[in-house]
């Protein structure tokens, strides 16, 4: 799989098996463990600070132009929601990586972990409708 061209990347590791909801769960769960030691070692070992928010950046990303994607199936609210959530991805990013600071990795953190937790839930057993979490709210006001 080349890193050349993310979205086809992304859809070969589709095509392996699995449940596509399942595989995102996953590489956004590790995505947050990855920050969360980075934010551990911001000034200890800042090049892991950076390749954790890249590989961050590199995920959302590939959902961004997934979603984007004229044949993706997703209604089109929920895909303005993911495109909004992830403009706030990259914003926070640039400002992680322009001024390193652990504080700025929890939004991200907390960004990926909830979207894998709401990629893990059945989508008949889901609520239709979830408030936002205040804290992502604060954050840019962006809801999923």
């Amino acid at each position: 799989m080349s890193l050349a061209n993310p979205r086809s990347a992304y859809t070969q590791t589709q095509n392996l098996g699995g449940n596509p909801r399942s595989t995102e769960a996953r590489a956004l769960m590790e995505a947050a463990r990855r920050l969360s030691d980075a934010r551990q070692q911001v000034d200890s070992d800042p090049e892991a600070y950076r390749t954790a928010l890249r590989l961050n950046w590199r995920l959302w990303t590939i959902i961004q132009c997934d979603v984007a994607s004229p044949e993706n199936p997703l209604p089109p609210e929920l895909k303005a929601n993911i495109i909004s959530l992830s403009i706030f991805v990259d914003r926070q990013t640039l400002s992680a990586l322009s001024n390193p600071a652990a504080s700025k990795l929890n939004s991200l953190i907390d960004i990926n972990r909830n979207i894998a937790a709401g990629l893990m839930t059945r989508p008949d057993a889901a609520p239709s409708a979830q408030p936002m979490p205040p804290k992502m709210a604060a954050g840019g006001g962006v809801a999923v």
